[in-house]
């Protein structure tokens, strides 16, 4: 079955100050989203998570790589851009920078379909996806501004400006970061009814495994600009190879072990190690002192969702 998203060989960079070598933010990356599917992308702050998401919707151009709706290629001239996004919507994370504060809710999730010409019925279509976002009755909040909603709301808003286009899938970059606990539930709840009801698939970046174990149905985790892990949720957290993703989980409340503490920050991306990219923070490689670690390149994750799991670490393979 052809992917609904896809990402081959990926690479984003920006330049770098003072003549250094570009930052290699998003650096090989094959990643694919399955209809009704939902992928978790995880990772520390830094790792290239959000620029692999804003170049999911074309707001970042990579230096290489494609990337692939329904198996075509995603063009780049302004009218390929809005034929694409029509079908793929980003969920930013700050719901009150992503609303206009003049705007009212019906303007709001309004907007997307009048860029795209689809007036006949607006004010059905924009009615319908407030409901879909647990905004009800419609009526009730078309007519508020975002000051008047809470931060939940606010996010169903931005959800419901996503579904007027009834776009095939959704990119959700840390959708519920800024919530309270509570509120997250809800939306994530929101997310998961959206895929049952409309087949929506999604790919929700997130720094918490705790969220992907609760909404995904495969994981990539990635670290330095590459997916270093990739898999069901089942056998990547309960059953993790890569000594980076055995860390991230080692600090979850209830990991019922000690926690591991990694030496050091993410290396710079305008200067990624030889080798295996993580070794210099690695604890497994300081016990077992392995030069294979430090000095040959690891192979790039296919991403090939009929694998179970992959992971890129020598001493994982050995």
């Amino acid at each position: 079955m052809t992917p609904v998203l896809e990402v081959r060989d990926l690479m984003v960079t920006y330049p770098a100050r003072r003549g250094a070598a570009p930052a290699r933010a998003v650096d090989g990356v094959n990643l694919q989203v399955g209809q009704g599917e939902i992928v978790a992308l995880v990772g520390e702050s830094g790792c290239g998570k959000s620029s692999l998401a804003r170049a999911l919707v074309g707001l970042v151009k990579p230096a290489s790589g494609q990337i692939l709706r329904d198996g075509e290629p995603l063009g780049y001239s302004a009218a390929a851009l809005k034929a694409f996004r029509r079908h793929t919507q980003l969920v930013l994370q700050d719901p009150g920078g992503a609303l206009n504060p003049r705007q009212n809710v019906f303007d709001a999730v309004a907007e997307g379909p009048r860029l795209h010409g689809l007036t006949d019925g607006l004010a059905a279509r924009v009615h319908s996806a407030l409901t879909r976002a647990g905004l009800r009755p419609p009526e009730e909040f078309a007519g508020r501004f975002p000051h008047e909603m809470s931060g939940g709301q606010q996010q169903r808003v931005v959800i419901a400006g996503a579904l007027a286009l009834e776009p095939s899938v959704i990119v959700a970059d840390e959708p519920v970061a800024s919530l309270d606990a509570s509120v997250r539930g809800e939306i994530l709840k929101l997310i998961l009814e959206l895929r049952d009801s409309l087949g929506l698939s999604a790919l929700v970046v997130s720094h918490d495994l705790g969220l992907a174990w609760n909404i995904a149905d495969r994981i990539a985790v990635m670290y330095l600009g590459r997916i270093v892990e990739t898999g069901t949720v089942e056998e990547v957290l309960l059953r993790p190879k890569h000594p980076y993703t055995k860390a991230l989980l080692s600090v979850l409340p209830d990991s019922g072990g000690r926690p591991v503490l990694l030496a050091g920050e993410p290396p710079d991306p305008t200067s990624v190690p030889g080798g295996c990219r993580f070794h210099p923070r690695c604890p497994l490689r300081a016990v077992e002192q392995d030069a294979l670690c430090d000095s040959r390149d690891l192979p790039v994750l296919t991403g090939d969702p009929s694998v179970s799991s992959l992971a890129a670490c020598h001493l994982a393979e050995q």
